[in-house]
């Protein structure tokens, strides 16, 4: 019975009707349906943007890429077997997942077969498990936290503090780099709010707190679940800075919560809004094939596509013990790769050094207040 629904729910998907004869084998496996579909989808659309302007330009080693497409279903169980599928599919690289409670399950598969996975999962734990085989498409929460505290103790004044946090197994990561780095500054925790996954209703989170005497409010939700916290602390005139990670202030959270998004700022890897040159080109090419504007996991997305043509290309074939081998330690600047959009750097775990930002939504876009070094 399980074969057959995980077998009947797979989406199975090509870029183009290409000969088989030469592919070049890629599967994304990713969050198309679920609570983690808004993520996913732009995740799953950088992707296959990604690859389809690197087919346009002749493809990787010369050879057109398939790309094939698994649904996890936000599931992790299914994007467990979704991983097998595609291993079985002859893939030598994997996309995805995001959502980090579904990576810590299906890394495992690629792990033992040898593949290469480019996760845009953030939770600290995917890159300290000692898998060879995992990557990130922008750093960890370990990475961020630090950024978006010192900023919060030294740029804002903040002594006190309400977080807000899903108790996921992203959220749980979130959580404890944040909580971490606060006592380092010596700030102060005034409410510990934990939530749930696709929680609906956080009118009791935002009084608590209002109320808990904090100068700012620290949010670490998924997206729709960001945007449901915005509506309510708009309603509620909560009154208190509220902060958060990418995941509060992106684009879909923008989209979804509408001008409750003004003024709650945050620490961003990747945003539409950095000004920087490539982003803002590939931004306009992705507004006009989609019409939406992407958020942090479509550039994600798009860069792990131009990272496994760049890499797969230093070494010169697509064999995937290689690859992995070249990415620890690897360094990819935008003279040499200029789809990875802002150099980068891959620790021997495989997590991710990069350039980063604190920005405020104003007037329903990002805008960015620092530029922060990486770390």
């Amino acid at each position: 019975m399980l074969r057959t629904f995980l077998g009947a729910t797979a989406v199975a998907l090509v870029l183009s009707a290409i000969p088989a004869l030469g592919e070049v084998k890629v599967g994304s496996i990713i969050e198309l349906s679920g609570p983690g579909a808004a993520a996913g989808t732009n995740f799953h659309d950088g992707v296959k943007m990604g690859f389809e302007e690197i087919n346009a330009a002749g493809g990787v080693l010369g050879e057109q890429v398939q790309l094939s497409e698994y649904d996890s279903q936000t599931d992790p169980q299914v994007s467990r077997a979704m991983v097998q599928k595609a291993i079985d599919d002859g893939v030598y690289v994997i996309t995805g997942t995001v959502f980090s409670s579904s990576t810590v399950v299906n890394m495992l598969v690629a792990q033992q077969a040898g593949i290469p996975q480019f996760t845009g999962s953030e939770a600290p734990s995917i890159t300290q498990k000692g898998n060879p085989y995992i990557f990130r498409t922008t750093f960890g929460a370990q990475k961020g936290m630090p950024k978006v505290v010192k900023y919060m103790a030294e740029e804002m004044g903040v002594k006190k503090v309400a977080i807000v946090w899903a108790n996921t197994e992203f959220g749980k990561g979130g959580y404890g780099a944040f909580m971490d780095e606060a006592r380092n500054y010596g700030i102060e925790i005034v409410a510990d709010l934990p939530t749930e996954q696709a929680q609906t209703d956080f009118s009791a989170d935002v009084l608590k707190a209002k109320n808990s005497g904090a100068d700012a409010v620290f949010v670490y939700l998924t997206e729709e679940e960001s945007a449901r916290f915005l509506r309510e602390a708009q309603k509620q005139s909560i009154g208190l800075p509220l902060v958060g990670e990418t995941t509060l202030i992106g684009a879909k959270v923008i989209q979804l919560a509408g001008d409750a998004a003004s003024g709650a700022m945050g620490h961003v890897g990747l945003t539409a809004d950095a000004g920087i040159p490539a982003i803002t080109e590939m931004v306009d090419r992705f507004k006009a094939k989609y019409n939406y504007t992407p958020d942090h996991n479509a550039i994600k997305g798009y860069t792990a596509a131009w990272t496994i043509k760049c890499v797969t290309e230093m070494v010169g074939s697509t064999d995937s013990q290689a690859i992995a081998d070249k990415m620890h330690g690897l360094t990819l600047t935008t003279d040499e790769c200029p789809g990875v959009l802002m150099d980068a750097t891959w620790d021997e775990t495989g997590e991710m050094s990069r350039e980063s930002f604190f920005v405020e939504v104003e007037n329903g876009k990002q805008t960015v207040k620092a530029i922060l070094p990486p770390n």
